[in-house]
């Protein structure tokens, strides 16, 4: 297959497209599995490198700065020198850090391993993003797109459950052992399925680099810390500094007479906008909704790590099982019905579970609510991608990417930091009398008599998600109904505006 011939095969058919999808969707899936598996090992990390809490918090904090920080730097430089060499280096950079993390025997080493982690997955997840759009006919894309948000939206559930498993059975070195094996195996595998796609000769905007980089860097560094530092006034002065550095980022994008890093003409397409405001919402939820359930099964109903974790499989079997339909339906019906579904679900679900999470509570009134989020879950993340990526132009395919998976990544950030304010702050007014004891509860110690409270703390402390990811339903209901359906439906509404297809 030549440079160009994975976007012009489409002509004959998508036989080779699929296998390359594939492929890509196991470095995806290893990438959103990490993000997670982290947080139940956190107990045996710190007893097996002698370590505090505060410090291994930067375990985790370490690989979402390196991974959110780059993500649109990467995507442009998929677009220059082909998004499968980038692939291949981050899956290269990522399975090798992932060995040094299982290697390490100090939290300090580990804690660079897991950046160096990071920056391997920035540099592969716009490129899985990136390809599709240029691989898949804009009939076929919504399939390729179902296929790929079935991996995100198992992944990000599944990764707690295979840590809990790992951590009891062999020790948490092998989170990160498990990598090595599947990243060989990816590696194998893009080099064979994954198409050299033609590259686009950009110059690279290095003041606009320096700029994203560290607006970036200030603003995320700010979000995750803030609640270790009780939001004290260097956390402020860190997030202001960094949306007044995005906002000459964004100002020298538009002054720029070269070639900015940030198309912002991107943003002149109704769908790409509205959503990459309902992926921030998605991205928010998904994260924040797990720390107080999570929390809520260990202590109150007395469930261990690995038990806790299996609430989730009932919601990623019908997360994936549900995905590569809703996908094919994303091709034929308007994104706003097929998406609005899954941003329904979600907050009904998160409501529903906020009202049964009582103590003593029996597990399958859990069980019900978590399998509407499920269904929430196959419905959200192949419309929300396919949208945004269906008019991108094909030499702004990996910016576009980056942009989309920046905000979806930001968005995760806030909701780590929120959720967390949110807990404390319902601990303290649910349990005044007994703020030592709450604080113990959440590592596994929480006397009976604290039960009524802390379950309480925990349910309203849901209810933020379900909030947030309400405006990303509004921001579904406004999408445009994409050029290719008017072509077959010309009784369309005459109001809406064209799409233009790259």
């Amino acid at each position: 297959m030549t440079t160009t011939a994975g976007e012009q095969s489409n002509q004959r058919g998508d036989y080779r497209a699929w296998p390359a999808l594939w492929a890509l969707c196991l470095g995806f899936f290893m990438i959103l599995v990490d993000t997670t598996i982290v947080s139940v090992a956190t107990p045996a990390i710190m007893k097996g490198l002698d370590s505090d809490v505060n410090t291994v918090i930067w375990v985790t904090s370490a690989y979402l700065l390196a991974y959110a920080v780059p993500l649109l730097i990467t995507g442009r430089l998929g677009d220059r020198y082909g998004p499968k060499k980038l692939y291949l280096t981050g899956l290269v950079v990522f399975t090798a850090a992932s060995a040094w993390c299982g290697f390490t025997g100090t939290v300090n080493e580990l804690i660079v391993a897991r950046a160096v982690q990071g920056l391997g997955a920035a540099m592969m997840t716009p490129q899985t993003m990136a390809v599709i759009t240029r691989i898949f006919p804009p009939t076929k894309r919504g399939q390729a797109m179902g296929m790929w948000g079935a991996v995100a939206g198992v992944a990000v559930l599944v990764g707690p459950l295979l840590g809990g498993v790992l951590i009891d059975a062999l020790g948490w070195e092998w989170i990160f052992f498990i990598n090595v094996p599947i990243g060989v195996v990816g590696v194998v595998l893009a080099v064979r399925l994954v198409p050299a796609l033609e590259t686009h000769p950009h110059r690279f905007d290095l003041l606009g680099v320096a700029l994203s980089a560290v607006g970036m860097f200030l603003l995320v560094f700010g979000i995750q810390e803030g609640q270790n530092h009780n939001w004290d006034a260097v956390i402020w002065i860190l997030i202001i500094a960094g949306l007044v550095v995005l906002a000459v980022f964004a100002y020298w994008q538009q002054r720029n007479s070269g070639e900015p890093l940030l198309p912002l003409a991107l943003f002149r397409d109704r769908n790409f906008s509205l959503a990459n405001v309902a992926i921030t919402t998605v991205g928010f939820a998904v994260t924040a909704m797990a720390f107080p359930l999570m929390l809520y099964a260990q202590n109150v109903q007395g469930l261990s790590p690995t038990r806790s974790a299996l609430l989730f499989v009932p919601m990623a079997v019908l997360s994936g099982a549900l995905a590569p339909f809703v996908g094919r339906l994303a091709d034929r019906v308007h994104p706003r019905y097929v998406g609005g579904i899954g941003l329904i679900c979600v907050p009904v679900s998160l409501a529903w579970l906020s009202s049964v999470m009582d103590p003593n509570q029996a597990i399958w009134k859990l069980v019900l609510p978590l399998c509407l989020l499920g269904v929430g879950n196959g419905f959200m993340w192949s419309p929300l991608s396919t949208t945004a990526t269906r008019n991108l132009p094909m030499h702004q395919a990996g910016a576009g990417s980056g942009v989309y998976n920046t905000t979806r990544q930001v968005g995760a950030v806030l909701g780590s930091a929120a959720i967390g304010v949110l807990m404390q702050n319902r601990l303290d007014a649910h349990l005044p009398q007994a703020a030592g004891a709450a604080g113990a509860g959440t590592s596994g110690a929480l006397p009976a008599s604290l039960h009524p409270g802390f379950s309480d703390a925990m349910a309203q402390s849901i209810l933020l998600p379900a909030a947030v990811i309400v405006l990303g339903l509004i921001a579904a209901l406004f999408f445009a109904r994409p050029a290719h359906m008017r072509a077959r439906a010309p009784e369309a509404p005459a109001g809406e505006p064209v799409e233009v297809h790259g």
